[in-house]
């Protein structure tokens, strides 16, 4: 088994600034410095098509945890050229595009009202003063006067936001935001002041975890269902976040980096971060492209040793089935089951939670339940979704043993 939590962590920086401090595609291990507080919202960044200059757009997400002092993460990751941003606005949403009358409120960064990102980097905002409810609609409306190139962003939001033309973010009218988009652009993370011990778990897949086959505009993707139970539970784990990309690979690039290109921009940079929920693998071996069983174990082990690194739990989900799907064949199949025999019994993980065993059919287990069938054989609906969620032990989501060395929780 992987030596647990072996590396002593330096000391957290204060503050993720903009510009200079903003962190790059090519982060690894070592020189991630996460800013304090906890993650609420986060949608994996990767390339999603060209930018359009005068563009405006309200970015509807859904937090999990509650606090104060919020702060959003804008991402030019994946952008050839600097990107400004000089009007950026925060509110609650209230329904549609519509906003909370008196919530909508200027965000600024380093204390101005603008902000120029380059490319390769990121941004966080200054704190916005004030409390922000768990399970809330957050809609963060930022403009881009110039904007070209390629655009950072997450395809598959299974959310409605909008896109306008000039700058109408503050306004908490709907009337300027007509235009639906199911993407979100440029926001990868929301982050806020929780109470003191509280932490995040950061769900890292693929389609699944993307929420593909669940209902848009409704929050039932697995993590969603996962949030919900955690704000009941005796639990400081509270925070989480969606770093699903549809497509996802573990070993290669393709929709988006591989997750282990990924690892450390989109998990160990995120603030309050105790767990990493590992569900992924699928994609690595359906695609036919030889790779085997000890290919996809090895690059689990890489991403548990970094994590481990981090003063990071890790949770690993079992692969689920997927006979029906297209891909389907034998040799997949063979290669799923030794997979998921090494994530049961290797004692490579923190915690294993059998998403298989939740969603395979007891007369055929290759093949998804038809109750939990999102109809394509291979993505759970909203039924199997919250059993996914029902099946993980909130109790393994934080460690039971963690390392003397590691740093406690940010401190309110």
């Amino acid at each position: 088994m992987t030596a647990r939590f072996t590396a002593k962590l330096g000391s957290v920086a204060a503050a993720l600034l903009f510009a200079s401090a903003c962190q790059s595609t090519s982060l690894r291990t070592g020189a991630i410095h996460p800013p304090a507080g906890v993650i609420t919202w986060g949608a994996s960044a990767y390339r999603v098509g060209e930018a359009v200059a005068d563009r405006g757009y309200r970015l509807v997400v859904h937090t999990s945890v509650a606090g104060h002092d919020a702060r959003i993460r804008l991402s030019n990751a994946f952008g050839d050229r600097p990107v400004t941003f000089d009007s950026v606005y925060a509110g609650l949403r209230r329904t549609g595009a519509e906003l909370v009358r008196g919530s909508n409120r200027r965000l600024t960064f380093g204390g101005a009202r603008s902000v120029t990102v380059p490319a390769g980097q990121a941004v966080l905002s200054d704190p916005l003063p004030g409390h922000l409810p768990a399970a809330s609609d957050l809609a963060v409306s930022i403009h881009t006067p110039d904007a070209a190139g390629p655009v950072t962003g997450h395809w598959l939001g299974m959310q409605t936001s909008y896109v306008t033309s000039g700058d109408h973010t503050a306004e908490e009218s709907a009337a300027s935001w007509t235009k639906g988009t199911g993407s979100w652009f440029y926001l990868d993370a929301v982050s806020l002041r929780a109470s003191r011990g509280t932490r995040a778990v950061v769900a890292l897949g693929d389609s699944i975890t993307d929420g593909w086959h669940s209902t848009p505009d409704r929050n039932r993707r697995w993590p969603d269902y996962l949030a919900r139970r955690l704000q009941r539970a005796d639990t400081g784990i509270k925070g989480v976040a969606n770093e699903g990309i549809a497509g996802n690979k573990v070993l290669a690039d393709g929709s988006g980096p591989s997750a282990l290109d990924r690892l450390d921009r989109d998990v160990l940079s995120q603030p309050g971060v105790r767990t990493v929920f590992l569900f992924e693998g699928v994609n690595d071996l359906k695609a036919h492209t030889d790779v085997t069983a000890e290919d996809l174990t090895d690059g689990y082990e890489e991403l548990v040793q970094r994590a481990h690194a981090a003063g990071k739990c890790v949770v690993a989900a079992t692969v689920g089935p997927f006979k029906g799907w297209s891909e389907w064949d034998q040799d997949a199949e063979a290669v799923r089951q030794e997979v998921n025999t090494f994530i049961r019994t290797s004692g490579e993980f923190d915690a294993v939670t059998d998403f298989d065993r939740v969603l395979r059919s007891p007369r055929d287990p290759a093949r998804i339940l038809p109750a939990f069938d999102g109809g394509d054989h291979i993505h759970p609906n909203d039924r199997g979704m919250r059993a996914m969620a029902d099946a993980v032990d909130l109790k393994s989501l934080d460690c039971a043993d963690p390392d003397p060395n590691t740093d406690p929780a940010p401190k309110p």
